[in-house]
């Protein structure tokens, strides 16, 4: 077989079925700079910062551009080079400049880009007006006036996650990235993962702090504040300290919190044990009963969220478990109150977490006693990693600290939590063990780095098919199917980030192909370590189910419920607005889910037709609503205060006319 070579740069380069130059210049390690490409989403072209210029073809997108043998690539001829200082000057004359309060400050990709390119001047003057902050979620803060345009953020919403809250609007020097509607971030359908602060080159998408609030409380003398810290955390913070991926810091992160003032430091891991335990005999009850299988796992807030807004008739499948973070909190609120004998609003629970989506959970209403929260604050991975520079502390030289106890203590079943794949595997443990199965389970399967792993267990005399599933475009796929019968399967676990939590929206940007899969190696060697593997053998959590936890409380503290939830937070959308005086007929429709799914939007354009046809504009006030909550009725329309379930065309006209005439 003969082998093909390009040319960069002087250097010969084998071509072995890379997709484009950008790919082969990064193999012969020369690091373009680019804004807009990721390897997961689709080419979009839009920054041309990697534009090289090939011999007999002149300047090109390295990105889109597909290499051939023979080609002769240079990467930084005078062309080349005063193009990209242009376009980072342009960039930089209506970028927001508060470089050093900027949450992103540190892996700005445009601030990185322009050192490269030795931007020292501005020669243009900024001529967009200043864009207001969207800080409406709890999860991600919104800062338009430092985007670049480059789509990252619409493209992972849309085809990493298939939720598209994002796009763009408007056109030339007036484009924008805007949320769906116009409405704020907080009042649309975000599931709060984080893909898109990830993906965001600047600071125009970060997580929203609670570094100053937590800070506060450590400082007050009259709370006692405690810190859990998830697995996912232990193998990506060493990753600001100079560590490789998967390295596990968890003694010195130990450490450094103590310095830094936290009273307790404990393990979410402790949690995860439980949820292990709850969760796997809520499954063993219903496959003997067979009824809500699949059974769906409960412990990503993206996914419930997407879930709740998008499959509300499956809620019934969801597993009723909180996730660890909610379990932990709940027990410290409940169990610690109790042996420290401080009153409920003195303990302050913090949680340092690889998501952007547990700060929403943590604030939701469920999960809170008299307006106090279960989880006070969530910090990310990155949170921590500014804390703990600010406090001046040299990570690297801390000496390993141990968790306090109880909570302190887990098995390897708990730990695996962090990696896809990790809560299916514990849970089968637990089964195998629950069933009186002896000899390891085969669960190899379930592992690794795909957005889908479908599999087969056998456990005694039952064989269980699973799935496995991160990314919430690929649980769509997988849930459509389920939900036309298409597919059959006992247990799906869902993750809302690609690879899990390791690659939460909250953990260390970086792009590294191995990054994943080192962290997730860095998590299965722990449990390799621990004394236990399987979580009923966790002594602590035993002593605590015979002493101090009996059915009923269990429930009350480890379970919740879940709700259809709207799509929109927000009443209604104008689809035709009329006059005040010249508004004769009020109608709306619903576009929740359910009503959606039973014809809403055929009927909306059928009664669209039917009112422009009749010359009705003038008169009527036509108005999309995002839950009726009549979701099994649908599809729904309101008019002049008569609600129509089921409703057609022909019962909406009927309707109408009777009230025009």
């Amino acid at each position: 077989m003969k082998l093909e070579y390009i040319t960069i740069d002087n250097c010969q380069v084998l071509l072995e079925g890379e997709k484009n130059i950008l790919d082969l210049c990064r193999k012969a390690h020369i690091e373009l700079p680019t804004f807009c490409y990721h390897s997961e989403i689709s080419v979009y072209g839009a920054c041309r910062m990697c534009m090289v210029e090939v011999e007999g073809r002149g300047l090109v997108p390295a990105c889109s551009t597909p290499p051939a043998a023979g080609m002769v690539v240079r990467t930084n001829t005078k062309q080349v080079r005063d193009l990209r200082r242009m376009i980072v000057e342009l960039m930089l004359a209506n970028h927001e400049e508060n470089c050093t309060t900027c949450p992103k400050s540190g892996d700005c990709r445009l601030r990185k880009i322009a050192i490269q390119l030795g931007v020292e001047k501005v020669r243009f003057h900024k001529v967009n007006a200043p864009a207001t902050v969207d800080d409406s979620s709890t999860a991600i803060l919104r800062d338009p006036a430092k985007c670049v345009l480059c789509g990252d953020c619409v493209r992972v919403c849309k085809e990493i996650q298939s939720v598209g809250v994002l796009d763009f609007a408007n056109r030339g020097a007036e484009a924008q990235v805007v949320a769906c509607f116009n409405q704020k971030l907080g009042e649309v359908e975000c599931v709060n993962c984080g893909q898109c602060v990830k993906v965001c080159p600047v600071g125009a998408l970060t997580p929203k702090s609670h570094i100053n609030q937590v800070w506060s409380a450590i400082h007050d003398p009259e709370k006692t504040v405690v810190v859990q810290i998830a697995p996912a955390v232990r193998v990506a913070l060493g990753e600001y300290f100079g560590y490789e991926p998967g390295v596990t810091t968890t003694g010195q992160i130990v450490t450094a919190l103590r310095m830094m003032g936290f009273d307790k430091v404990y393990d979410t891991s402790f949690a995860a044990d439980f949820t292990v335990i709850e969760e796997g005999n809520e499954f063993l009850k219903r496959y003997q009963e067979k009824k809500n299988l699949p059974q769906f796992t409960s412990c990503c807030p993206a996914w419930v969220k997407f879930a709740e807004q998008y499959y509300p008739d499956m809620l019934d499948n969801l597993s009723s478990c909180r996730s660890p973070q909610q379990m932990f909190g709940s027990l410290c609120k409940d169990q610690l109150t109790k042996m420290m004998d401080i009153p409920r609003e003195k303990l302050v629970v913090v949680s340092i977490m690889p998501c952007t989506a547990k700060k929403f959970e943590a604030q939701r209403p469920e999960f809170a006693q008299d307006n106090n929260p279960d989880v006070d604050y969530v910090l990310t991975t990155h949170e921590l990693s500014l804390m703990i520079k600010e406090q001046g502390i040299a990570f690297s030289h801390l000496d390993p600290g141990s968790f306090d106890m109880p909570f302190g203590f887990k098995t390897g079943a708990a730990v695996i939590f962090g990696a896809s794949g990790g809560v299916s595997e514990a849970v089968l443990r637990y089964a195998a063990s629950a069933l009186g199965v002896k000899g390891t389970v085969d669960v190899n399967r379930l592992r690794g780095q795909e957005g889908v792993k479908i599999t087969e267990v056998t456990l005694g005399d039952i064989t269980l098919r699973l799935a496995v599933v991160s990314g919430l475009a690929n649980a769509r796929r997988l849930l459509d199917a389920v939900r036309s019968g298409q597919e059959h399967y006992d247990l799906i676990e869902v993750m809302a980030c690609c690879g899990g939590c390791i690659n939460g929206g909250g953990q260390p940007i970086n792009e590294e192909a191995n990054v994943r899969p080192d962290r997730a190696k860095g998590l299965y060697d722990n449990d390799k370590m621990m004394q236990f593997h399987s979580s009923e053998e966790n002594p602590y959590l035993n002593k605590m189910y015979d002493e101090e936890i009996s059915h009923e409380i269990a429930h009350k503290l480890l379970h919740t419920t879940y709700n259809n939830r709207r799509r929109i937070d927000h009443e209604e959308l104008s689809l035709i607005t009329s006059e005040p005086d010249q508004k004769l007929l009020e109608i709306s429709i619903c576009f929740g889910t359910s009503c959606f799914l039973r014809g809403a939007q055929e009927l909306y354009t059928q009664l669209m037709g039917y009112i422009h046809e009749n010359g009705l504009e003038s008169k009527t006030d036509f108005k999309a609503t995002f839950c009726s909550e009549r979701c099994k009725r649908g599809p729904v329309v309101t008019i002049n205060g008569q609600v129509l379930e089921h409703c057609t065309l022909t019962d909406a006209v009927t309707v109408i006319r009777s009230i025009i005439g």
